[in-house]
């Protein structure tokens, strides 16, 4: 029965992990053991290899699954955006559009507006380029899809919040880029701003302020209610 028990265990995708440390484990204390001419350091080597194993795993792989967790460039923005929390700014991250499969990435609610910040990590080698101010490129790439997607996104929550406080709120769009160098500093194409990842702070703050603290908290709740977390809980 405890075999039979610990055969189904092994079986389990869940353990599969478990089945390769197993597998390295054997093979380290069958190889040493040759090697070395002795089961004992065999041994030793084959439970020295399934803790190695063990702490790799720890290391590398994330108990979150990888579906939940926030992309290097959504990490990135949101520990730039913790740091404005002390100014009166809130924010929500990974927000769902109700009734698509679109999210924005972070929803900013502070003195000088609401913003909604698409965090974006491309290809460094790939040169970023404008054309006219209305065609951004990365490299042969027309990335008029990306840029459509980030001001539908604002429309979309900006209508949203609109209609549940019953007066009209705009919601600024925008695509923070990490990875290739971005030859301007802030620049509006097609009604997005576009900058450098690094400068998410600093485009948000140098603005005119225009919302009191009970402003702000009154969108904070509202956005919180139209736009549901994409991984709730």
């Amino acid at each position: 029965m405890e075999r039979a028990s610990l055969r189904t265990l092994l079986r389990d995708p869940r353990y599969r992990h478990l089945r390769r440390r197993t597998l390295v484990a054997v093979a380290a204390a069958v190889v040493f053991g040759v090697l070395l001419g002795s089961w004992r350091l065999g041994l030793t080597a084959g439970v020295l290899a399934f803790i190695a194993d063990a702490i790799y795993r720890a290391r590398t792989v994330s108990s979150v699954p990888a579906w939940r967790r926030a992309s290097a460039a959504e990490r990135r923005t949101e520990g730039q955006l913790r740091k404005l929390e002390r100014s009166g700014y809130r924010t929500l991250h990974a927000r769902a559009i109700p009734g698509s499969e679109a999210q924005i990435d972070h929803l900013v609610v502070g003195p000088t507006g609401v913003y909604a910040v698409d965090s974006e990590k491309w290809d460094k080698r790939l040169p970023v380029r404008v054309q006219s101010h209305r065609k951004l490129f990365h490299g042969p790439f027309n990335q008029k899809p990306r840029l459509d997607e980030a001001r539908w996104e604002a429309a979309q929550a900006s209508d949203l919040i609109s209609k549940a406080l019953g007066r009209e709120i705009t919601v600024v769009p925008s695509l923070a880029i990490y990875g290739p160098a971005i030859p301007w500093r802030i620049l509006n194409i097609r009604d997005v701003d576009v900058f450098s990842g690094g400068l998410v702070r600093r485009w948000i703050t140098k603005r005119e302020r225009s919302l009191t603290t009970a402003e702000i908290e009154s969108i904070h709740r509202a956005a919180e209610r139209v736009l549901p977390p994409r991984y709730p809980e």
